[in-house]
């Protein structure tokens, strides 16, 4: 039976129409496969991703660890550097400078009367080791005599016609040179030697000057002592 135009077309339209249903129910189901497998894959990766994570959070943490020693590390360096700085500032090992006081003593030029002892016309080691102490008590942080640091092991001494000091020969003119409170160091030397030296300055003619310079005196550093019988004490 011969079909008529107008049948034709309403196949032709439910031929398209049941086509372009297949096609998305296949486009469908295609979609939905590949989901399944990524979502299959993805498991792995994830937990390759978290293993990974962990091994990278336990080198930070080793890597924190090892900062944290190494800053312990250099505070312990630092304070210890600080400790032997300051130990080499008191033991007179370091060159110093700062405000201060310098006092100059002197011989006198000439004997003014023969009859007199001619040791008051000069100047004598004690008058130096006088001083020095007063300036200690007077808080002196540095002190030098003709350039020489006075330290817990310097020697003042006469020896003939000069004056020994860190095993070297000194001569006057006599520089003491101080480093400290200047008022302090001045009100020190208000004792009755001090004065004692300014009678025999008016009677002998010796010199006994005390200045108070402008510029910024210079201590230089004491030698280090070498022992050859003493030892430290374990545990002491």
């Amino acid at each position: 039976m011969p079909w008529s135009k107008k049948g034709k077309l309403l196949i032709a339209m439910a031929s398209g129409i049941v086509g372009f249903i297949f096609v998305i129910l296949l486009k469908s189901t295609g979609v939905q496969g590949v989901q399944t497998v990524r979502a299959d894959t993805s498991i792995p990766s994830l937990v390759q991703t978290e293993q990974e994570n962990q091994l990278m959070a336990n080198d930070n943490e080793k890597l924190r660890q090892e900062l944290s020693q190494y800053k312990e590390g250099q505070n312990a360096n630092l304070l210890a550097n600080q400790q032997l700085l300051k130990a080499q500032i008191n033991a007179g090992l370091n060159e110093v400078k700062g405000s201060g006081i310098r006092i100059t003593l002197d011989d006198a030029q000439t004997f003014s009367n023969t009859n007199n002892d001619p040791n008051y016309y000069l100047i004598h080691e004690e008058y130096i080791r006088q001083i020095v102490n007063w300036l200690w008590n007077g808080g002196a942080e540095a002190i030098a005599v003709n350039g020489q640091r006075i330290t817990s092991t310097t020697e003042i001494f006469c020896s003939g016609s000069y004056i020994q000091i860190n095993g070297t020969r000194q001569m006057a003119p006599y520089i003491i040179e101080a480093v400290g409170d200047v008022h302090n160091l001045q009100s020190a030397l208000k004792f009755y030697f001090w004065d004692r030296l300014g009678e025999y300055q008016q009677q002998y003619g010796i010199t006994r000057r005390l200045e108070v310079p402008t510029e910024t005196i210079t201590i230089p550093a004491g030698q280090l002592k070498k022992f050859k019988y003493a030892e430290p004490v374990k545990g002491g």
